[in-house]
């Protein structure tokens, strides 16, 4: 119970304090530098911050069990799983945040992708041979006027 009187607190201040970093930064509308361009360099905080509170947990877990207290070193696994999980979480936040999808090459129109066509391709309104529209694309069974 002692253990949880004090993990409480300390999750509660680290919580806090996270927060609080996170509304100042997406307040903070300025650049770091004058000639920072691109997205932001990863934040390590809180994935510290959470990773330490992890560890302290799970030691407490391990200092239970040895201790032949085997429910509160069960309950204090779950909470570390948790707090596991809270962390990867941020640190993936933290990584898709530092790291954006990259912009495509080229600007899409009405919805169609903007990758290079094959030069031996035909274009999209190609009759064929049969000089018929295919519905989809597919072969001469799929054609309309194909005679089947």
């Amino acid at each position: 119970m002692l253990a949880l009187i004090v993990e409480i607190p300390a999750a509660l201040l680290i919580a806090l304090s996270l927060g609080m970093r996170g509304w100042a930064r997406s307040t903070n509308h300025e650049v770091e530098s004058p000639g920072h361009v691109g997205p932001p360099p990863m934040d390590w905080v809180p994935v510290l911050w959470l990773g330490g509170f992890t560890l302290a947990v799970l030691v407490v877990a391990g200092l239970f069990l040895r201790s032949g207290h085997p429910f509160a070193g069960s309950f204090q696994l779950l909470v570390g799983a948790a707090v596991l999980a809270a962390t990867i979480g941020v640190g993936t936040t933290e990584y898709e945040r530092a790291h954006p999808a990259p912009l495509p090459q080229c600007p899409t129109q009405a919805g169609v992708p903007c990758t290079p066509q094959d030069p031996g391709a035909p274009p999209a309104n190609d009759r064929g041979p049969t000089g018929h529209q295919c519905r989809s694309g597919g072969d001469s069974d799929e054609c309309a006027d194909s005679g089947r």
